[in-house]
């Protein structure tokens, strides 16, 4: 079991950067394998943005947001981060952070992690 909490989440402008913090209630090697950031847009599905392979923290970003999402990890904080540039309004959503050990599957599928924060809020304005 992990406990996950998201935060960094905020208003910025069009063009803007904000920084995304998921830190989790113990160490992540050793428990979980894959951390990931996922957004979820009002009547659309929860999409994967970025996947972290936590044991040598191997990025995975989907094309959707290659170049300007980036994930990283700091064990010693127990946190990955999801740097977010170029910022615009569709990314305007609330972001979770995930964590599962075993992936049967695609990186980028909400339903095979099962660890999950409560998510943050980015608005991002035009």
């Amino acid at each position: 079991q992990i406990h996950l909490v998201e935060s960094g989440g905020g208003s910025v402008q069009t063009g803007g950067s904000l920084r995304l913090s998921c830190t989790a209630s113990k160490n992540f090697v050793g428990t979980v394998n894959y951390v990931a950031w996922f957004r979820q847009i009002p009547g659309k599905e929860r999409e994967g943005l970025a996947t972290s392979w936590v044991a040598d923290s191997s990025p995975y970003v989907d094309s959707s947001v290659k170049g300007r999402f980036t994930i990283s990890q700091d064990n010693a904080k127990n946190t990955v981060y999801l740097q977010m540039n170029s910022l615009q309004p569709d990314d305007t959503g609330v972001y979770f952070c995930a964590a599962e050990k075993t992936i049967g599957g695609s990186l980028f599928a909400a339903s095979l992690y099962k660890f999950w924060g409560q998510g943050t809020q980015v608005n991002v304005s035009s």
